[in-house]
């Protein structure tokens, strides 16, 4: 997309590792344009770096490859896991696993029957620890009807790594009115951001199950949420989630 066409102002500098907890990176990107029917919605992008033991890193929700971004990385570590944790961020991963073939990846339930392009072979993510990263990163997913997110909880950071169950845009960073627009009806605007309407809609017939599962999110006692979209909270995490999923566990 077009800077003229941009719909955020980004989180500058882009494709550039920031840190965010002990061997624990955020990386924002450019923004990607999602279809609804006749309308399409730009969401900047963003993916986090966690480095294991053995400076083998784990990518969560990987974004655009670009060589000065695989530079960047690769100072970092080993890309070992490549994680796709939901329904809907997932296009960069074949990118990723051409550019990494020797990266085990990860995907989220019912991705390989809804993905809108082909995706190479893969682990699907459960509630089940994966041995390689047990104790350091503990994982959950969230199930409902047409989406599923796995969201995970860097130990050593205290940092609980979310993707679009809570988005949170600063309103002053949307730079055209119907992009604001659809993110006030949504109920997405920062300091008040949660999951997207639509998206809480469908928890309908599943609420008791991800109430469950926020209830053990909320018990990691997170000190930081990382989100995929829109400002992250650098403390007080427990009690964000809290607030931002009244919706479903008040």
């Amino acid at each position: 997309m077009s800077d003229d066409a941009a719909a955020h102002i980004p989180y500058a500098p882009l494709d550039t590792p920031k840190p965010f907890g002990e061997e624990l990176w955020i990386v924002d990107g450019g923004e990607i344009a999602m279809g609804f029917g006749a309308f399409s919605f730009s969401f900047p992008t963003r993916m986090t770096i966690v480095r294991l033991p053995g400076r083998r890193l784990w990518i969560h929700s990987p974004i655009a490859l670009s060589p000065e971004l695989i530079e960047r990385v690769t100072a970092l570590g080993e890309v070992t896991w490549i994680v796709a944790p939901n329904t809907l961020h997932y296009w960069w991963l074949p990118d990723w696993a051409e550019r990494f073939p020797e990266a085990a990846l990860y995907a989220a339930p019912g991705l390989a029957k809804s993905a809108k392009r082909p995706l190479p072979a893969h682990h699907v993510l459960s509630d089940e620890p994966v041995p390689e990263w047990e104790g350091i990163i503990r994982q959950q997913v969230m199930h409902s009807r047409f989406f599923h997110e796995a969201d995970f909880f860097h130990a050593p950071s205290r940092a609980l790594i979310l993707t679009d169950l809570i988005e949170n845009f600063e309103e002053s960073r949307i730079t055209r009115w119907p992009v604001r627009l659809l993110a006030k009806l949504g109920g997405v605007i920062d300091p008040d951001g949660k999951a997207p309407l639509d998206m809480r809609m469908n928890f309908w017939g599943y609420r008791k199950a991800a109430r469950r599962a926020v209830e053990t999110m909320i018990g990691w006692e997170p000190e930081r949420v990382i989100l995929a979209h829109g400002r992250c909270y650098e403390r007080d995490g427990a009690a964000e989630l809290r607030r931002a999923f009244r919706w479903l566990v008040a």
